[in-house]
């Protein structure tokens, strides 16, 4: 009887040590806690901190923008899709400045000279800054680029769009937050 409870045993140990393995990758899976909120046709508050300015001194916030809507994309020089959808995003800042709102750009796993260039040679005019530790990507949900969140004046995520913008995407956004 013995000899049948060592298999038994180790077969037990084995499945348990497979189930935490499995709990483990599913507690660390995508944070899709924005999108899920959104598509239920909440308006969760948008994470915000702190980052550097790209190409400048100081550090600007979400915050800083508190009460006007914004257009928060992370985005990269090396990204293909971030270099298509860069005139749409312009285009969206004229649509914004004129409401006092502006397209926040965040650039994420950038070399700061490689992103200026990008903001050179797109002629891009809206602010960037550097999320250099990734928190804030993290906070997001963000693994791949382009991603765009829009924000209404309240601070709070109204539209998400994972992968590049459309002009569709980006005027019905806008209209949800009164632009």
């Amino acid at each position: 009887m013995k000899r049948n409870a060592v298999p038994l045993v180790a077969i037990l140990a084995a499945a348990a040590l497979i189930g935490l393995l499995v709990y483990g990758v599913a507690s660390h899976g995508e944070n899709r806690t924005l999108d899920d909120a959104v598509s239920k046709g909440q308006r969760p508050a948008a994470p915000d901190r702190a980052l550097p300015v790209l190409g400048g001194d100081g550090q600007r916030s979400l915050a800083s923008y508190r009460g006007k809507p914004v257009i928060l994309n992370f985005w990269a020089s090396w990204c293909t899709p971030c270099r298509l959808e860069a005139p749409l995003l312009e285009h969206a800042q004229k649509r914004l400045q004129a409401k006092g709102g502006t397209v926040l750009g965040v650039t994420y796993r950038d070399a700061s000279p490689d992103s200026q260039d990008f903001v050179r040679k797109f002629n891009v005019t809206y602010p960037s800054l550097r999320d250099v530790s990734g928190q804030l990507a993290k906070a997001y949900g963000t693994r791949a680029l382009p991603e765009t969140f829009v924000i209404d004046g309240q601070g709070h995520v109204a539209a998400i769009q994972r992968g590049a913008v459309s002009k569709q995407f980006l005027d019905q956004a806008l209209n949800a937050v009164g632009v």
